[in-house]
Order: C-alpha cells, then structure tokens, then sequence
C-alpha cells in the first residue's frame, strides 16, 4: 500500500474559511477595493501567444529589483509568500533540525517547517504580544536551522524591533532568519539589504496585501545573492504563471493608487483603535492593515452580527493566547465608514452598556 512520509501523517492543516464570502470582506487582510486600474487594463490587453508561451520570471524580476533597489540576483520572484516560506524550508532544513516560530503567528510556517522532518518550535510571545527576543535566543540550539518571524506579525500587528531581529541573525549565524514583512506598506519598517551584513537574512514581501493581487499569487523573496543562488535551485523555473508575470510591472507603476489606499487604511487604523478605546475594549495596537481586539464569550455574537449586516471578520480564536478575539480588516475608506456605521450597532446589540468586555 502506497503510504506518504511519516511527517505527512503528523501535519497540521490550514483550512481558511474562505467558503460563503459574500459582503464586505475585513476578514483576510485583504485590499477591499482590487487592484490598480492599470492592472485591469493590462488584463484586458493580454494577447493568447503571451498565454501560449512558458513564462519568463527574469524581465518582471528586474523589475521588481529596481523598485526594492536591490540587485536582481538578491530576489526570487515565488507563487505567494507560501512559496518563498517553502522554498526557505526546503533548502535549510532536514529532519531534526529545529525551527522557531514566535506564537500565535502565520500558519503556514509551522506547516511547511513540519513537512521536511525537522522539529517545530514554538516561543510564546510576550506580554501584549510582545516579540519575545530574550526567550528565543535562550532557545537557540546548534541544530536551529530556521527562524521566521512576520514583521509586522499576524494576527497580532504587533513588530519586532529591527535591533532585536538583528541580534537573532548574529545569535544563530547558521540559522536562516526569514522576516515576513508581508505588511510592510502599512509600516515602512524592513530589513531589507541587511543581507549585506548577515548572509543567513532572508525577507519576504507579497503583493495580495496592499497591491491587491492576491488571486494572482504573487511574492518575492530576497536576501544575500550566494544563498538566493542555491534557493534558486528548489524553485521551479515556471512557479509562476504568465498573467501574474504580466500585471506585476503595471501593479508597481501605479504608486499614486497605492499611497491613497494606504492613507486610508492607516486612517481608518487609527479611528478604529480610537472606537475601541472609548468603548473600553480591550485592542492590541497595530502595525498592519488590521486590528486584533479582545470580545471574550461575545465573540462569536459579535462576529454574527457583522456577518448579519454583510460585513466579514475574522475569529482568531483558536490562535495561542487569542482566545476570545477577532481581527478586523481596513480597508478604503468608503469601506472603512460602513465598519464604522455598524461597529456601535452590533456592540449595543451584543452587550448594551457597560458589559462589553474591558
């Protein structure tokens, strides 16, 4: 009987919800409005002999090179960040090795580490979600092999100081470091070129947040040229498909719609944090395009009720350390005002007065 690797059997599975989506979608992080118009019009003008033919990955990485200024040689274009995290996971890590995750964290890191045999561990973040520096370098081992942190983290928002980061890439020099700076738009913070220095930094970015391209599956990953040289060699030299390859320079033209949708999303960030705090509920303050709050038992009411008035959002319950909590999307601000139209109704609703949680 055909059976698979005894690590497949252990695997843990990641099953979004993305069945039913219909509404205002502030559950996935999301850009709520799509892509640039130029993306759209370049969709439109795409000829079948450009979808008869392989894709070419070096012109659209050349493109993205000189918008991250960085060299080609530094950057992988991959199918998503999933697959820049797999790639990491395939090149560094046998079975038993360790990586280190910093909990509660993005899923899929834990999953693809888990896939190649090595062993998972996982830190608990501190206090407030706070990024645990101490305990992870008390954690590092000779068989550490990799460490990914999401810079700012998801589901919290929360971010690792730069100092920090760097200390852990000097602690565990043979140790990748992966930094997934997925939202970085949101907090213009990066490591990005401090390969430079430390040749086992990686840092990853997408374009499904801000850019909108999330159906298009489109991430890159960077880092020092002689280690991207022997990722390059895991990777498919057609991971990603003709259309995305196609839209991706049209998408990075078009900085004016991504300063505008970022405005708003920080606008909308920062009334939202402000709507909780006089409402005395409890909020993690954020880094990201999203916002963790704390509902306790009116969790699940609370996320009926927004669903009531077709507005998603997403319960991160089952997160370490997230029981009782929901995250929030923001998005543009016509969006951002029918969250904030609702948000007072479906809290008088759920707990009249002073019972919402504090």
């Amino acid at each position: 009987m055909l059976k698979p690797r005894a690590e497949v059997y252990s695997l843990k599975s990641y099953h979004p919800p993305l069945g039913g989506r219909q509404g205002l979608r502030l559950d996935f992080n999301e850009n709520t409005t799509g892509c640039s118009p130029r993306v759209l019009q370049k969709l439109r003008n795409l000829t079948s002999d450009e979808l008869a033919r392989y894709p070419e990955r070096e012109p659209a990485e050349a493109v993205v090179a000189n918008h991250l200024r960085i060299n080609a040689e530094e950057i992988l274009l991959a199918n998503g960040t999933d697959e820049a995290i797999h790639l990491i996971c395939e090149t560094y890590l046998e079975p038993g090795d360790e990586a280190m995750i910093v909990v509660p964290t993005f899923a899929m890191y834990e999953i693809y580490a888990a896939a190649t045999g090595a062993r998972v561990v996982s830190v608990q973040a501190d206090q407030d979600f706070a990024f645990p520096a101490e305990a992870l370098l008390a954690r590092v081992i000779e068989r550490t092999r990799l460490i990914a942190v999401a810079n700012p983290n998801n589901p919290t928002g929360a971010m690792a100081s730069q100092a920090d980061l760097l200390r852990v890439a000097k602690a565990a020099p043979d140790a990748a470091l992966l930094v997934d700076e997925a939202y970085f738009e949101f907090c213009g913070e990066t490591l990005m070129r401090e390969w430079h220095e430390l040749p086992n930094l990686f840092v990853t970015r997408t374009f499904s947040k801000a850019y909108g391209l999330a159906g298009l599956r489109i991430g890159v990953l960077c880092g020092n040229p002689e280690q991207m040289s022997l990722v390059r060699r895991v990777s498919s030299p057609y991971n990603l498909n003709s259309v995305a390859l196609a839209c991706l320079p049209d998408a990075l033209a078009d900085e004016s719609y991504i300063r505008s949708y970022v405005a708003d999303v920080l606008r909308g960030r920062n009334r939202l944090e402000e709507m909780l705090r006089d409402r005395g509920i409890k909020y993690w303050p954020s880094r990201a395009n999203f916002v963790l709050m704390h509902f306790g038992p009116q969790n699940a009411a609370f996320i009926a009720a927004m669903r009531a008035r077709r507005i998603l959002v997403r319960d991160r319950s089952r997160d370490p350390g997230c029981a009782g909590c929901v995250r929030i999307t923001l998005g543009s601000a016509e969006h951002n005002e029918r969250l904030f139209a609702a948000l007072p109704e479906v809290l008088e609703e759920i707990a009249p007065a002073a019972k919402v949680p504090r």
